[in-house]
């Protein structure tokens, strides 16, 4: 077990893993979008389905995270951060809302002309949303870990 002055290699690995993986499932998703060009009734189910595997696995991320693990050391390393993490467990609803409103608006209206220009836009913007959170999230296990996780961009 790692002592309270050293990182744990487990739960920063962790942390690493999944935030590439919910990179590589974001980028998924815009590649489906941008596949979609032409055809876009064919290639519907293909960016629904990304954009479920996506949904899915941010549901159980934010799970786990309000379960305890990175931030919660975070915070018994340092309470201040608290607040922070307060924060970011709170926004948790409202990204997985706009993700829904995302999807919903492509299974609702296939044949509106519009609507690949439009999913296309509030995806980007969920995505921007989504990099800033998990900015705040690197940057509070940064703080509680004390040492330069190369978590920054």
């Amino acid at each position: 077990m790692a002592s309270i002055d050293r990182s744990d290699p487990v739960i920063l690995g962790h942390v690493l893993a999944e935030h590439r993986d919910l990179f590589h499932l974001m980028l998924a998703v815009r590649s489906s979008l941008a596949a979609a060009g032409p055809l876009p009734l064919e290639r519907r189910e293909d960016v629904l389905a990304a954009m479920h595997e996506l949904r899915d696995h941010l549901r159980d991320h934010f799970t786990q995270e309000e379960q305890g693990g990175f931030l919660e050391e975070s915070v018994t390393r340092i309470p201040r951060l608290s607040a922070a993490v307060q924060s970011i467990l709170g926004q948790h609803p409202g990204l997985l809302a706009e993700l829904d409103r995302v999807i919903g608006d492509l299974e609702s209206s296939p044949a509106d002309p519009g609507v690949w220009a439009r999913v296309d836009r509030n995806f980007a913007s969920f995505s921007a949303h989504m990099t800033a959170h998990e900015r705040s999230e690197n940057a509070v296990v940064q703080a509680g870990y004390n040492e330069d996780l190369g978590l920054m961009e």
